[in-house]
């Protein structure tokens, strides 16, 4: 099992009550790895990114998804490693420029899974 098939299996465990489709899409360069459908019938996207180090990768698929669809889209970070202060860090797509160029040094719009959680189920609501 792969980096991002473990941080999937953690984040569904954490969030029982939204429903999640993986999204394995090679048509589709740049599209989000999960969609999400919560209690509010609401639906999301969200890019899940495992890092070693302060920066983060995306291809310019990637970026350019969130720069198009950057409402109810989100990038799910896991950081590995023992300097990892907040190992589960989510941002809003529509700051992905911004994570290009800071990474980690951006402020997360949540920090660890119960507050990803918390926010994705209140999408809509």
């Amino acid at each position: 099992m792969g980096p991002e098939q473990k941080l999937y299996k953690k984040l569904k465990d954490a969030t029982p009550q939204i429903i999640w489709n993986r999204i394995e899409n090679i048509s589709l360069p740049g599209m989000p790895d999960l969609l999400g459908y919560n209690n509010s019938g609401t639906f999301f996207t969200v890019e899940l990114k495992v890092t070693k180090g302060r920066k983060i990768r995306f291809s310019p698929h990637q970026i350019a998804w969130h720069v198009t669809h950057s409402k109810n889209s989100f990038i799910l970070v896991q950081a590995l490693g023992p300097r990892a202060v907040n190992r589960f860090q989510m941002f809003r797509g529509s700051r992905i420029m911004e994570l290009v160029a800071c990474g980690l040094e951006l402020d997360a719009c949540c920090l660890g899974l119960e507050a990803c959680r918390l926010e994705l189920e209140s999408l809509g609501a």
